[in-house]
């Protein structure tokens, strides 16, 4: 079951959705839904990857500056480095 969902959208957007809807042959609200889900998948993700590395920070879990930036100037050379742990 889906629920109703009212937006106001710029005048060019909605008209870019509009053509957009016509060349696809669906509807206005099902591009409009699959806009907003794929949004809020990507989001939530990320969030939920921020909150992580967050809580590993605050265990003391981390990698030193230093070392990231050696490793990351080692790619492509004959020596590339180990990623440091």
């Amino acid at each position: 079951m889906s629920s109703i969902l009212s937006i106001r959208l710029e005048p060019a957007v909605k008209n870019k959705l509009d053509k957009l809807a016509k060349s696809s042959k669906r509807s206005k609200s099902f591009l409009a839904a699959e806009a907003i889900a794929a949004y809020v998948e990507a989001e939530s993700w990320q969030l939920a990857e921020i909150e992580s590395g967050l809580k590993e920070l605050n265990e003391g879990k981390r990698v030193d500056h230093g070392e990231v930036k050696n490793w990351l100037q080692s790619w492509g050379k004959k020596r590339e480095r180990q990623p440091p742990q």
